[in-house]
């Protein structure tokens, strides 16, 4: 029998916030794995473990190297991928429930940045520190706190004996981080969905748009020499600082006159250098030097025109450095950017459940970073938003999350299943 959602909301949220001692130990146990690139699968497995105590069969679901390759929409990836999975459960309705619904993926990536200097960390990155309502630790916004939010929603309804009328996936991803193919992996070997909600720390907002985002390098060779005879020498590493004053240049340029929704921004489109590798030897002209950047794009712009604009750009900057060799080539993040109508039904729905959590409704942003919410959307056509608790310093020292909103966040993506999906007494 196919329950009403609205008579049973307090119910539910209660049923929820019942077990967010569970969420919060789910989290701190999260943040302990530190899944950085190519060492996802401890956390993977803690994953697994919390898909299998909800009584959801959990699958690990392997990386195709050859298939990625050959997707028009991957991102180009130089290492490894054998032995990377994702984790996969599948929410059914209970056999002879009513039909109807609308079937929903609830997504999260398990891998983190790299922390950075850990001496500057008030406590260690990857030992979960409580202070109060504040949870510490690398990953603890970005973004283990959705993974362990959307699980606690799952928990506080079949603990009521409900059961989803649509289908419901829940999934943990790799890659998330540098190229989104792990979520492309889900949408190549997955089934289709009416609707994907990314649980990305969004502060309790509903994220509509994204910008596109590329990866790319510059090598700069010039010509080693002794120290002493630096003069003969081309150094490399300096070299590049024209080539990061060019690229700056066109990042302006790329700010001029931002379109909706990114005109509230001043400054929308960001130009970072990630990495800079260079030289060999503190008393040798350094031979080589590697800028490793990034640059955003709005929706609807291609990757292919970005990328003219960088190459184009590096050849007028090389022309001015005389004897040097400039070369662009790419690695990792080639996506385009995402925006979502906000009439969308799936916007409309959340905000609702939100509003009904938090008694506020939900304000509607636009993101100057990527997320995997766009896989779905470019691909499939789904409509895919972002929605889930409040992070700090994310990407930076002392990350943290607000654990009430971890709560407000499982609480309102509940009320969102049973409305969106259906819910029928198992």
């Amino acid at each position: 029998m196919t329950i009403d959602p609205t008579a049973r909301r307090d119910e539910i949220l209660a049923a929820v916030a019942a077990r967010q001692a569970d969420t919060e130990e789910l989290l701190i146990e999260l943040v302990a794995a530190p899944t950085l690139l190519g060492d996802e699968m401890p956390g993977q497995r803690v994953m697994r473990d919390a898909f299998e105590a909800l009584g959801l069969p959990a699958r690990m679901q392997p990386l195709d190297a050859a298939a990625l390759s050959d997707h028009p929409l991957a991102s180009p990836f130089s290492w490894d991928v054998s032995g990377k999975a994702n984790v996969v459960a599948d929410w059914d309705p209970a056999p002879g429930s009513e039909t109807g619904g609308r079937s929903l993926v609830l997504n999260g990536h398990i891998d983190v940045v790299s922390a950075g200097p850990e001496d500057m960390w008030t406590s260690p990155p990857f030992a979960a520190r409580r202070d109060g309502d504040w949870l510490y630790g690398r990953g603890a916004g970005d973004m283990k706190c959705g993974l362990a939010a959307y699980v606690g929603a799952v928990a506080g309804l079949r603990a009521l004996g409900l059961a989803p009328v649509a289908p419901v996936q829940l999934q943990s991803v790799v890659e998330e981080e540098c190229t989104g193919n792990g979520a492309l992996q889900c949408v190549i070997d997955g089934r289709s969905a009416d609707a994907v909600v990314v649980t990305e720390p969004t502060s309790l907002t509903i994220q509509r748009s994204q910008v596109g985002v590329l990866w790319f390098q510059v090598v700069v060779r010039g010509r080693p020499a002794h120290a002493g005879d630096a003069p003969i020498g081309g150094n490399a590493i300096e070299a590049s600082f024209s080539i990061v004053g060019a690229l700056r240049a066109l990042e302006a340029e790329l700010n001029v006159a931002p379109p909706p929704p990114y005109d509230v921004y001043e400054h929308p489109i960001n130009l970072n250098i990630g990495m800079l590798n260079g030289g060999d030897w503190p008393s040798t002209v350094a031979a080589e030097a590697i800028l490793h950047c990034r640059l955003a794009m709005f929706p609807g712009e291609p990757v292919a025109d970005l990328r003219a604009r960088i190459e184009q750009t590096v050849a007028q900057a090389a022309t001015a450095l005389d004897g040097f060799a400039v070369i662009v080539r790419y690695d990792g993040f080639a996506c385009e950017g995402y925006t979502l109508d906000p009439t969308s039904p799936v916007i409309a729905e959340l905000a609702a459940a939100a509003e009904a959590t938090t008694g506020e409704p939900p304000a509607l942003i636009a993101s100057t970073a990527t997320t995997d919410a766009r896989q779905w959307a470019l691909q499939t056509g789904t409509p895919a938003i972002c929605f889930g608790p409040h992070a700090e310093h994310v990407h930076s020292i002392d990350e943290r999350v607000w654990l009430p909103s971890v709560l407000q966040s499982a609480q309102a993506l509940a009320l969102f299943i049973a409305s969106w999906c259906g819910l029928s007494q198992s």
